[in-house]
């Protein structure tokens, strides 16, 4: 019986997630002899034509992970779309927007302008931008053309499970290969990770006071944080209240509060706004001022409770 296909591609991402992808350590050697791995550019020589050769279904799954920020990503993904029987928003960045998200705060000029004009080391008397197509005297050169709004996977193609993270812990992986191959799958559209609040599964769950309250906040660097007492109730931000557990408290464990990579839980369609109710209900003063003083203790609101999730927001983006 001939194996399963399947693919692996990356967008706008960091490239942890194929990190992930290694770090399953011997049980990739349990994968390789499972399925038939016929797209992994970052691992493998493969090129588009390999993929454009085969007929459409023939993957049985690809995983995709990254945000889509250009026209190369976008016509990869529909590509691979077309040739996929299912297809896996593998990742925060693929699931919700991830780190490259944040760049939906600007346009596409304003950041051309930062990066290639305005940083202190850049060198550019001309203030020369890339540009799509240029001009070589021998020919045309071309680039991708760079989306001035990130968008996540299932905002470019049909996307058949998510599987969140910063990224997807190793056994979430093998859980959900597992359980492609045995025909185990959910419906469609399902998250492959626990529908509960982190704060639910966090070992410090029993330190968090029944009435929890606030009247400062500090940044993790600030303080010598205690090592097994509730983030929010020493006064530091922790998104756990608002975030899908299942990464096995990586963060927490390592004395780090909760960034919200795995988004949130199934229902809620906002996850920085989910937090933000959550924050203002602890906030421990009725006076204005006082209330505005805390406030103003949070640096970049915006980029905290928005870090993974704003193309998936109901914000998405800023008009500018």
């Amino acid at each position: 019986m001939a194996k399963p296909k399947v693919a692996f591609y990356w967008c706008a991402s960091c490239g942890g997630c194929e990190e992930a992808v290694v770090d399953l350590n011997e049980d990739i050697l349990k994968v390789a002899d499972a399925l038939h791995i016929i797209f992994w550019p970052v691992a493998l020589d493969f090129k588009r034509k390999d993929v454009e050769a085969l007929s459409d279904g023939e993957i049985a799954v690809s995983f995709i992970n990254g945000a889509v920020r250009s026209g190369e990503q976008e016509e990869m993904v529909k590509l691979l779309r077309e040739k996929s029987g299912l297809v896996v928003a593998f990742g925060s960045c693929a699931h919700l927007g991830g780190i490259p998200g944040l760049g939906n705060f600007w346009t596409r000029d304003t950041i051309f302008r930062r990066v290639y004009k305005e940083t202190p080391s850049t060198e550019n008397p001309e203030g020369t931008l890339p540009q799509q197509k240029t001009d070589i005297g021998v020919g045309e050169l071309t680039l991708p053309e760079f989306y001035d709004t990130v968008k996540t996977l299932d905002q470019t193609i049909p996307v058949d499970y998510y599987l969140p993270g910063c990224p997807p812990p190793p056994d979430l992986i093998m859980n959900a290969i597992n359980a492609i191959l045995a025909g185990q799958l959910p419906e469609k559209g399902t998250v492959l990770a626990p529908s509960k609040a982190l704060c639910d599964t966090c070992p410090r769950n029993e330190t968090k006071p029944q009435k929890l309250s606030i009247a400062e906040i500090k940044r993790p660097w600030e303080i010598k944080l205690d090592p097994e007492k509730c983030f929010l109730a020493q006064g530091v931000i922790c998104l756990g209240p608002a975030t899908r557990s299942g990464c096995g408290e990586r963060c927490i464990k390592a004395n780090m509060p909760c960034r919200g990579c795995f988004g949130p839980v199934d229902g809620v369609l906002d996850q920085g706004a989910h937090f933000l109710s959550a924050l203002a209900s602890i906030i421990d003063y009725n006076d204005p001022e006082e209330i505005q003083k805390i406030i103003d203790d949070i640096v970049d609101p915006a980029g905290t409770f928005y870090r993974f999730g704003l193309p998936a927001s109901l914000l998405r983006r800023t008009k500018m």
